[in-house]
């Protein structure tokens, strides 16, 4: 995948061009970048051209989308009564 089809709309592209963007505004634009994401786009696979095609070490938008490939860790308890009963 071509970094230019990861991101349709150049969000990731031109957060790389703003000077001294903050890792608090890259979040908010990958947020965006995400949603607008068509369906059925492996995200993992964008985010790894978009890193190969922008990605500059040091810059808080490579942070964002290197986070952005963590696998999250599933939650360790269930909240309510489903939870407090699964613990006995």
């Amino acid at each position: 995948m071509q970094p230019q089809d990861a991101d349709p709309k150049g969000l990731i592209r031109e957060s790389y061009r703003i000077e001294g963007i903050t890792e608090a505004e890259c979040r908010s634009i990958f947020v965006d970048w995400a949603l607008s994401l068509p369906v059925g786009v492996d995200q993992a696979e964008a985010l790894r051209s978009l890193i190969a095609g922008h990605g500059r070490e040091g810059h808080p938008m490579t942070t964002v989308l290197s986070a952005g490939l963590a696998e999250s860790v599933p939650p360790r308890r269930r909240g309510g009564r489903a939870g407090r009963m699964a613990e006995r």
